[in-house]
């Protein structure tokens, strides 16, 4: 399958002629490794159906081209979100949040109502109902950037896209609530379908696993399957391998490591880890706040190997990052 084929991105555009965009954006690849034997292969060299899922242009996702990394902001309206919750909570204040997100150059709000830090206790429907879509209709009401919510319930998902949202992205891909994926087929929403081992309250329980990233690539591969069975086109589908969730320290460094892998399914790749625990204990920063230097040197890495969405609390600086990553790299103003 392709999956089991991670590219291996170019450092320089001066690539070899027989050099192809991975996944139609502006990283060059021209060699995979086979995760299977371990070798090093030829992309040329590998049958017609792999290196297409590999080479392949992405579609639109959300109404946004997958051609260069987009930076998508977080908008917590929470009391208890690891990095900023009660910051956003009232409904003036997340709307006025997401302007500014929006004016600092975010490509598209995320928007949630439920804290899935590790430890965290599940939100009733209507709680989380009303927390999100009356931000959601406000930020709808005055902006054609794309909204997605943030939720793992079908009734949240289906009011949020009621109120403007055209993204469901859901960190149980699907096995919380089943029926959120009716509710995205039947709205022709786009569909994120992230990897967790355990849920909030648990998951950082001693993780364990024998081969991280083949095992989130399988489970991910699974989910698009099952999200596809549901009436959700695949060009719709986008696969987040969940930093954080269910990892230990390890595991997020060796998921970041070879997350080209994921290209594979043919999907865009969503990554999450701003400010997470894993860069404070990289770094030695205890308050979330403070690992927005480490979070983009994340985020770098992660644009260098073909990610196409950074789900990101520091819009501002991490757009910034990217426009001078383009320019070094490409040769020309980032986003122009």
């Amino acid at each position: 399958m392709s999956s089991r084929f991670r590219p291996l991105p170019l450092l320089d555009r001066l690539a070899p002629s027989d050099a192809h965009p991975l996944a139609g954006g502006p990283v060059l690849f021209t060699h995979v490794e086979d995760r299977e034997s371990g070798d090093i292969c030829r992309l040329a060299d590998l049958p017609n159906d792999i290196r297409a899922a590999l080479t392949a242009p992405r579609a639109p996702l959300a109404g946004l081209s997958m051609d260069r990394p987009r930076v998508m902001g977080i908008l917590n309206v929470t009391p208890d979100s690891f990095s900023d919750g009660g910051q956003h909570f009232s409904v003036r204040a997340a709307v006025a949040r997401g302007r500014a997100m929006l004016a600092e150059g975010a490509d598209i709000l995320d928007i949630g109502g439920e804290s899935t830090r590790p430890g965290a206790a599940e939100v009733p429907v209507a709680e989380e109902i009303a927390r999100v879509v009356p931000v959601i209709e406000a930020l709808a009401a005055e902006t054609r950037a794309p909204i997605s919510i943030d939720t793992r319930k079908a009734r949240v998902a289906e009011a949020a896209l009621a109120a403007g949202a055209t993204l469901v992205n859901d960190v149980s891909a699907m096995s919380f609530d089943p029926e959120i994926a009716a509710v995205t087929a039947e709205a022709g929403a786009a569909l994120c379908l992230m990897h967790a081992q355990g849920t909030p309250e648990t998951m950082q329980e001693a993780p364990r696993y024998d081969d991280v990233l083949g095992e989130v690539a399988d489970y991910l591969a699974e989910r698009v399957s099952a999200a596809i069975d549901a009436g959700i086109a695949k060009d719709r589908v986008c696969v987040d391998p969940g930093i954080g969730f269910g990892k230990n320290l390890l595991h997020n460094l060796a998921l970041l490591r070879g997350i080209a892998l994921y290209h594979g399914l043919g999907c865009p790749i969503l990554l999450g880890a701003s400010r997470k625990r894993f860069i404070g204990t990289v770094s030695n920063v205890t308050e979330p706040g403070e690992r927005m230097p480490g979070s983009l040197g994340v985020a770098l890495a992660a644009a260098a190997q073909g990610v196409q969405i950074l789900r990101v609390h520091d819009v501002a600086e991490t757009a910034q990052a990217l426009r001078l990553w383009a320019a070094i790299g490409q040769g020309e103003s980032y986003g122009t």
